[in-house]
């Protein structure tokens, strides 16, 4: 396939990119605007291939978006382009309202027309792929899980966000006959995860000897997926989903957030050990407005219907991506210098 990817230069973008060139020789075209978030290096392993092409632009951008579809005749699109932290969005909402929800249309617009102008009388020989989180959920109780049929329920201006996306899209598919498939993906983590992010920046502080902050008492539950078992679940649902359906992907690793703290303090300890411990550095700050308590993903439809499973447990995957910051100062140095500093986000002036 030749796959259209927004926000390849991202977080999950990157690892969908690296997975879909290196293991599943899809050519891959990336849009990036390239905010503070998109980061080239995260795509250095790839970027000398003859699969890969980029284009920096806005996903707002009509023309531009509309003239890659021209110049690339892709297969797909995966759109993974957003704006995604909580705490910016409180702060910040607007440009969340522009990405999020302008930018998403524009794309789904753009291949409508697309679609219609193709010789071809199957329109379900394109694929459009909608990635979005569990946070359009809203919060759980002690026990249950977010299901493909879970109300929406959305508490942050990121998660609104999002939630209105899902709907643009779904409304694509049964108003235009769109051939567009949803994923609603739990907390990611691993390798070239922006700074801002509670696991890189709860590590970064840690090799700084800062304090490191936990929101509330820490209780506060999320479901863990490892970035390149998310990668391998959107190219099953690229190749084998079905247009008009929504498959939720999580890593059934729910953890408290002093868990996830205390777990990464553990590692760092044995491997970068100091006269103090990690674990005496644990800083419990005032909570973030609207904190959803608990998330958790049944993914059970992927499991079955595609076959997919996560390979990394949280115990594996959080010791790969310890070792990983550990390792690659050259990738996050500069922005932790430059960009992002580990400062408190998402505060509110009375």
């Amino acid at each position: 396939m030749r796959v259209l990817v927004t926000g390849g230069a991202g977080f999950i973008g990157s690892a969908v990119c690296r997975h879909f060139i290196a293991d599943l020789n899809h050519d891959v075209v990336v849009i990036d605007k390239l905010t503070y978030a998109g980061n080239m290096a995260s795509l250095a392993e790839v970027t000398s291939s003859a699969r890969y092409a980029f284009e920096k632009h806005d996903i707002c951008d009509a023309e531009a978006i509309q003239s890659i579809f021209v110049k690339h005749q892709p297969d797909a699109l995966v759109h993974l382009a957003a704006e995604s932290h909580v705490d910016r969005s409180i702060s910040g909402s607007d440009v969340f309202v522009k990405t999020n929800v302008l930018g998403t249309f524009t794309l789904l617009e753009a291949a409508r027309q697309y679609v219609a102008s193709r010789r071809t009388s199957n329109a379900n020989d394109f694929r459009f792929v909608h990635v979005s989180t569990d946070e359009v959920y809203g919060s759980l109780g002690e026990h249950g899980l977010f299901t493909e049929t879970t109300a929406y329920d959305p508490s942050s201006p990121y998660s609104a966000t999002k939630a209105a996306s899902d709907h643009l899209a779904k409304a694509w598919q049964r108003t235009y006959g769109l051939p567009v498939i949803v994923s609603n993906c739990s907390n990611n983590y691993g390798p070239y995860h922006f700074p801002e992010k509670l696991i890189p920046l709860i590590i970064l502080n840690a090799l700084d000897g800062k304090p490191l902050p936990v929101y509330g008492d820490g209780a506060n539950v999320r479901d863990w997926l490892y970035v390149e078992d998310h990668a391998r679940a959107l190219g099953l649902i690229l190749a084998k989903g079905c247009p008009g359906e929504t498959y939720n992907i999580g890593g059934r690793n729910e953890r408290k957030n002093i868990e996830v703290v205390r777990q990464i303090c553990t590692w760092m300890d044995r491997l970068r050990p100091n006269d103090r411990s990690c674990h005496d550095l644990i800083s419990f700050v005032t909570d973030r407005p609207g904190h959803d308590h608990r998330y958790a993903i049944d993914a059970t439809k992927l499991e079955t219907e595609l076959g997919w499973r996560a390979q990394e447990t949280f115990e594996t995957g959080i010791e790969k991506t310890v070792r990983w910051y550990l390792e690659r100062a050259d990738w996050w140095r500069p922005l932790r210098d430059r960009v992002y500093g580990g400062e408190r986000l998402g505060l509110m002036k009375a």
